[in-house]
C-alpha cells in the first residue's frame, strides 16, 4: 500500500498540482500586500483619505470609528470595505493569470510557415523559382 501511495504522489501531475498550489498561495500573499499596502492607500488618498479596509456598517446599536471597536463591543459589522479590497485582489490575480496563460499560449504557437520559394510551371509542371519570368525547362513565358 505504501508503494502504491508513493507511485501516486510521484506522478507528474500530482507534483505539478502541489507546486502550483504552493506558488499560488505565495502569489496570493504578494497580491494581498500589493492591494492592501500599495494600491488602496493611494486610491484612498485620491478619494479623500478613505481607508477602504475600515469601511463598515455596524449592525447594532452604537457608533464606532473602527471595525475593531465594534467587534470589541460585540456588535456585528458588515465590512464592505474589505470586500472591495478582495474584489480588487481578485481582479489583479485574474489579470496576472490571463497574462501568464497568454504568454504560454504564445510559446506553444507553431512558427509561421516560410513563404514558398518555388512554383509550378503551368505548361510543364516543373518546379521553378517564384521570381522566374520564363520556364528554364520548357522555355514558356510566364
Amino acid at each position: 500500500m505504501f508503494k502504491e501511495f508513493r507511485e501516486f504522489v510521484m506522478r507528474g501531475n500530482v507534483m505539478d498540482l502541489a507546486v502550483g498550489i504552493v506558488i499560488g498561495a505565495a502569489f496570493g500573499k504578494i497580491v494581498s500586500s500589493l492591494v492592501d499596502d500599495v494600491l488602496m492607500p493611494v486610491v484612498g488618498r485620491l478619494l479623500g483619505h478613505i481607508d477602504f479596509s475600515n469601511l463598515f456598517v455596524a449592525l447594532g446599536e452604537g457608533t464606532f470609528k473602527t471595525i475593531a471597536e465594534a467587534k470589541a463591543a460585540g456588535v456585528a459589522t458588515l465590512n464592505y470595505g474589505k470586500f472591495v479590497n478582495t474584489i480588487i485582489e481578485f481582479l489583479i490575480v485574474a489579470f496576472a493569470i490571463f497574462l501568464v496563460v497568454k504568454w504560454v499560449n504564445a510559446l506553444r504557437r507553431p512558427a509561421p510557415a516560410a513563404a514558398p520559394a518555388t512554383k509550378d510551371c503551368p505548361f510543364c509542371a516543373t518546379a521553378i523559382p517564384i521570381a522566374a519570368k520564363k520556364c528554364p525547362h520548357c522555355t514558356s513565358g510566364l
